[in-house]
C-alpha cells in the first residue's frame, strides 16, 4: 500500500516539474511584441501569424495553470484539505482569465485589420478603441491572471514549508518570490509601476524558484513525510 501511494507520488511529482517548466516556457512563447509597440495598430495585422502564435501559446499555459493545482491536490490534501483545494480554484480560476486573455488578443488583431481597412477615416476612433482593448490585456494578463496562479502557488508552498515535503529553504523561497509577485501585481494594479524593470525584478524570484522546484521535483519527487518514513522503519 505504501509502495502504490509512493510510486503515484512520484508520478505526479515529474507530472507538475514538466508542467512548471511548460507553464514557464508558454509563457515566454506567449509574449507578442508587436501588441506592445507604438504603432501596434499598424503591426498586428501585417505579423498576424505572431499574434495568432501568440495566443496558442497562450491557451497551452492554461494546461499547466490548471494542472498543477489538481496534479497537486491528491498529494497535498493528505496535509491540509482547504488550502489545497484553494489552490485548484485559484488554478481554475487563473485558467479562465488566461482565456479572457486571449480572447482579447484576437480583438486587437479584428481592430487592427478593421484600421487598414479604414486607413486614416476615424483614427481617433481605433486609437481609443485599440489602448482600451490593450489596456484590459495587460490588466488581465499581469493583475488577474498572474494573482490568481500566485495566490495558487503560495497555497502549495505553504503547505510544502509546513510538511517538508520539499526542502524548506524551497518551499520559503516560493513564499517570499510569490509575495514579491503578488506585490507587484498589485503596484501595477494602481499604476505605481508598470511593465519595466521594477515589474520584472519584482517577479523574477518566483519564476526563478518554479524553474528550480521544476527540475527538484523531476529528479527527486517528493520527500517523504513523517508518517511515511515511521512506516517504512516498521517495514
Amino acid at each position: 500500500m505504501l509502495r502504490k501511494s509512493t510510486n503515484a507520488g512520484r508520478g505526479s511529482a515529474v507530472m507538475t516539474g514538466v508542467l512548471l517548466i511548460v507553464g514557464l516556457v508558454t509563457g515566454i512563447l506567449s509574449v507578442v511584441p508587436v501588441i506592445d509597440g507604438a504603432d501596434y495598430l499598424v503591426r498586428a495585422s501585417t505579423n498576424e501569424n505572431q499574434v495568432l502564435l501568440g495566443a496558442f501559446f497562450q491557451l497551452l499555459m492554461i494546461v499547466s495553470y490548471v494542472g498543477i493545482p489538481i496534479l497537486m491536490y491528491p498529494i497535498l490534501s493528505k496535509h491540509h484539505k482547504g488550502l489545497a483545494l484553494g489552490s485548484v480554484a485559484f488554478g481554475i480560476i487563473a485558467g479562465v482569465f488566461i482565456m479572457i486573455g486571449v480572447i482579447i488578443l484576437l480583438l486587437l488583431l479584428s481592430v487592427s485589420h478593421e484600421f487598414a481597412k479604414a486607413g486614416t477615416l476615424h483614427v481617433s476612433y481605433f486609437q481609443t478603441l485599440g489602448g482600451l482593448l490593450r489596456e484590459g490585456r495587460d490588466l488581465v494578463n499581469h493583475v488577474a491572471t498572474t494573482l490568481a496562479f500566485v495566490l495558487a502557488m503560495l497555497l502549495f508552498n505553504h503547505i510544502f514549508y509546513q510538511t517538508r515535503l520539499v526542502p524548506r529553504w524551497l518551499a520559503g523561497w516560493g513564499l517570499i518570490g510569490s509575495t514579491l509577485s503578488i506585490l507587484a501585481s498589485l503596484l501595477f494594479m494602481i499604476r505605481f509601476i508598470g511593465l519595466d524593470a521594477t515589474y520584472m525584478m519584482l517577479n523574477i524570484l518566483i519564476a526563478f524558484q518554479q524553474l528550480v522546484l521544476a527540475v527538484w521535483l523531476i529528479m527527486k519527487g517528493f520527500n517523504p513525510t513523517d508518517y511515511e518514513l515511521k512506516w517504512q522503519k516498521k517495514g
